[in-house]
């Protein structure tokens, strides 16, 4: 005989119903992130370069751009936007929200400014979105400039040992 949802003790069913959300909140995530990344646009250091500037811009219609670059654990990173600068622009806004998604899953960021300063937690590919700030827009095309500084592994381990 079928068990109906009348036989069922409440509690369990809401356990099912938590389980079965929480694995299709994952599945949705995971799929979302593996779409994304094939579209992120790599950052590339010059040969034997600490840093790294990338510059673009948000249409009206785009709220974010997304990055990706490769480190390891332990190196000293520092990213910071700024203001896309310059004559002829042609950009009112500035996309100032930074967020460094790690390769263990986490990730650290704010708005404007150093967005991110510390020891990378994993060896791996880390993404960068750049992002319009939602509260304080006006829709307008928006620039961004942004600086990233990766000390090799034999710089950051001074650096490191006491963060």
């Amino acid at each position: 005989m079928l068990n109906t949802n009348k036989e069922i003790p409440l509690s369990s069913r809401y356990v099912r119903t938590l389980l079965l959300s929480t694995a299709l909140m994952s599945f949705t995530i995971n799929s979302s992130i593996a779409v994304a990344k094939s579209s992120d646009t790599p950052i590339r250091f010059a040969k034997g370069a600490l840093t790294s500037t990338i510059t673009g811009k948000l249409k009206p219609s785009e709220n974010e751009h997304w990055y990706r670059f490769n480190a390891g654990s332990g190196q000293y990173t520092v990213i910071n936007i700024a203001p896309l600068a310059g004559k002829g622009i042609g950009t009112s806004e500035t996309a100032n929200v930074g967020v460094l998604h790690m390769p263990n899953g986490t990730q650290d960021g704010t708005k404007g400014g150093i967005v991110y300063q510390g020891c990378l937690p994993a060896s791996g590919d880390y993404r960068l979105r750049i992002a319009r700030n939602l509260m304080a827009t006006q829709g307008k095309t928006a620039g961004y400039s942004v600086e990233i500084m990766i000390l090799p592994k034999y710089a950051s381990e001074s650096l490191c040992k006491y963060l």
